[in-house]
């Protein structure tokens, strides 16, 4: 049965094979051409020597172009006995061999033929195995393209959930804040937990500003809704608002605004709005300022020991005051703000010096008028 199969399919082996086959069956039309035209001598001839009695001695002449002697008795036998292999099929045919190759060029021929199939075959399978790798690292890289856009959607889906519950949260207490109470609400004081004058040292990161760490994390959001908020007016002086803070000592001179927030201290000396004033029998009035930033105007109160007198002036008055004691306390110690049941003032800065963790207190008591 005939060999349908296409040359791609065959082996080197095989395509040998069927080359050495079609060289033979073409090498054996040849042959039978040549004997047909009286071109060839078939080996069965008998030799000269049987009919030398009979036959004059005349040269043999074999008709142009082609002169073809006949070869050896020996050479006759041999390349005789190889033709019947060839057409037999017996000889090798991996490495077949050629009548009129002389030195057997046809082999090689077949050789380097089915070398050169064998390696256009090879380099045809790189370049498809290369394909095939390229093709499966563009599939990776686009599958792993996809997985990163689909978690950047859901991460932005995510942060996106958050903002808007968040912006929710911020309208639902603006709306909350605009519908009026039944009863007054109570508006924390800030001095009512921290001492004022209380900020992060100036040489900081982030530099002087109010100090979050001083307030209790329960109190931290009401107290940073409150900072935001500008103080739109102060109180207007009266005759017996205290006006200025004459202490010797420290020659120190400076007028005073009402108010102990942050944005007050930045103008100088605030006093505390705690309904006190100098004139008055009973009542602990409350100046504070910084040690360290805006002037550094209380940097040196430590310098003030008991004995030592200084001066509050109002609109119409002078009053005297004779320090009593100085302390050393933590900012959340409100208490020494309280009246002590006479006419006092209490004076209180950040300390230590740019470090501005606790607070220095002076206390003096109002002389007698």
């Amino acid at each position: 049965m005939r060999d349908k199969r296409p040359v791609d399919e065959l082996s080197i082996e095989e395509l040998e094979r069927v080359l050495a086959i079609k060289k033979r069956e073409e090498r054996q039309q040849r042959i039978e051409k040549m004997r047909r035209s009286g071109r060839i001598v078939d080996n069965d001839v008998a030799e000269p020597s049987q009919y030398a009695a009979a036959l004059p001695p005349t040269p043999l002449h074999v008709p142009a172009p082609v002169a073809v002697q006949n070869p050896p008795t020996q050479q006759r036998e041999t390349a005789s006995a190889r033709s019947a292999a060839r057409i037999s099929g017996e000889d090798d045919l991996a490495h077949p061999y050629f009548e009129d190759d002389g030195s057997g060029g046809a082999a090689l021929n077949v050789h380097a033929t089915a070398k050169t199939t064998a390696a256009a075959q090879n380099q045809s399978r790189f370049w498809k195995h290369m394909v095939n790798r390229s093709l499966l690292m563009v599939e990776v890289a686009a599958v792993a393209g996809l997985l990163f856009i689909g978690y950047s959607l859901i991460q932005a889906v995510d942060v996106l959930d958050r903002e808007t519950a968040a912006a929710q949260q911020l309208a639902e207490e603006q709306r909350r804040a605009g519908i009026p109470t039944i009863a007054a609400t109570p508006v924390l004081q800030l001095d009512e937990i921290v001492l004022p004058g209380g900020h992060t040292p100036p040489t900081s990161a982030g530099g002087a500003q109010f100090n979050f760490a001083e307030i209790p994390s329960h109190l931290l959001p009401v107290v940073q809704s409150q900072l935001a908020q500008p103080v739109i007016n102060r109180p207007a002086p009266t005759v017996e608002t205290a006006l200025f803070l004459i202490i010797p000592q420290l020659n120190l001179n400076q007028s005073i605004v009402q108010g102990v927030d942050w944005e007050a201290l930045k103008q100088g000396v605030g006093q505390l709005q705690n309904g006190v004033n100098p004139g008055d029998d009973v009542g602990n009035v409350v100046l504070s300022a910084h040690n360290d930033i805006y002037g550094e105007l209380f940097r040196y109160l430590d310098r003030l020991e008991p004995g030592d007198q200084f001066q509050l002036q109002t609109q119409t008055q002078i009053y005297t005051y004779t320090v009593t004691g100085r302390d050393i306390v933590a900012p959340t110690d409100t208490h020494v703000m309280a009246s002590r049941g006479n006419a006092s003032i209490t004076l209180i800065s950040c300390y230590p010096y740019q470090v501005d963790t606790q607070r220095i207190v002076v206390f003096a008591d109002r002389a007698a008028l």
